[in-house]
């Protein structure tokens, strides 16, 4: 099978590709600043509309996973325009080229298409998005989804960590350097929103089952996949700690909610699964413990570097 994956530099598009090319499929990275690299990644403006288009013609994908997007929504905020084109538009163009082309499209959404109101959300709940960012996605899903005779689908993920270049790629990897800074500096971290952190490992993992069911499987419009456990920043911050050994009284909870002027996060949006569980896919949801996850992940670290000292001695 031929998989493009969109933002193959980013830290849930390389757990993508890495796992369609473990799984022997023929698998193509896209990437706009950052191609090339040890998974030569193909360098490709996706708002060049005639580029994509092209590019897509000679490819001939089978499926192409859309993880490309403005993601985080105090850059959205700043630049409106920006993330329309690259959260709306280019999901939209993508869709258009599925219908033409024929291969399956993912549009990875997010979360924060809800207000954080009522969950658990199941995939047919109205959205209502808060900021600038779950609007663009939300934009993005209707405009994908509206592609009548696109073969598209819309995949909600929450809050991601995972194996990252670098901690601030991610939301959660980027709270190991607070709970790390020891240097008098005091942190006020929110403990008023619930996160449900997921490893794109195992996004990318159930990807490659999803897309291993026979073709005429069914793929509803809109899936949801999450990990199951709750957490606020604040929580998290607690269980680095006490993994890595260090004191944590530079961290100060804040339970309030974000103050006027903000950008304004949902509070609760827990994704209800039981629709992704009833498609059937192999191995199910396959979601790991957050935890252990973490444990093992430090430790091999903490492994690595001891090799690397001891090698430059």
């Amino acid at each position: 099978m031929k998989v493009i994956v969109t933002g193959a530099s980013g830290v849930l598009g390389s757990a993508v590709y890495d796992a369609f090319a473990h799984a022997g499929h023929t698998t193509t990275g896209l990437a706009h600043t950052r191609a090339g690299g040890e998974r030569a990644l193909h360098a490709l403006d996706l708002l060049d509309v005639d580029a994509v288009a092209a590019f897509l013609r000679g490819a001939r994908p089978d499926w192409v996973i859309h993880c490309a997007a403005e993601r985080k929504p105090d850059v959205a905020e700043k630049d409106p325009e920006g993330t329309r084109k690259l959260n709306v538009d280019v999901p939209a163009h993508l869709a258009a080229l599925s219908k033409a082309l024929g291969f399956v499209l993912v549009y990875i959404s997010t979360d924060y298409v809800f207000d954080g109101t009522s969950p658990p959300y199941v995939p047919s709940a109205p959205t209502h998005p808060l900021n600038l960012y779950g609007t663009t996605k939300r934009d993005g899903e209707l405009a994908v989804l509206g592609v009548e005779g696109a073969r598209a689908a819309v995949l909600r993920v929450p809050v991601l960590y995972g194996p990252a270049p670098a901690n601030a790629d991610s939301a959660i990897n980027v709270l190991l350097d607070v709970v790390r800074d020891q240097s008098g500096a005091q942190y006020r971290m929110d403990h008023y929103q619930t996160r449900y952190p997921t490893n794109t490992l195992d996004i990318a993992r159930f990807l490659v089952r999803l897309a291993a069911r026979p073709r005429g499987a069914h793929l509803p419009p809109v899936v949801h996949y999450s990990a199951e456990e709750p957490f606020t920043k604040y929580e998290i911050c607690l269980l680095f700690a006490r993994l890595l050994g260090v004191p944590h009284a530079h961290i100060v909870p804040d339970a309030a909610p974000p103050p006027p002027g903000a950008t304004p996060r949902p509070r609760d949006t827990q994704l209800y699964l039981r629709e992704t569980e009833d498609l059937g896919v192999e191995g199910g949801l396959g979601t790991g413990g957050f935890e252990e996850w973490w444990e093992e992940h430090l430790r091999g670290a903490s492994g690595a570097a001891a090799v690397a000292s001891a090698s430059s001695a």
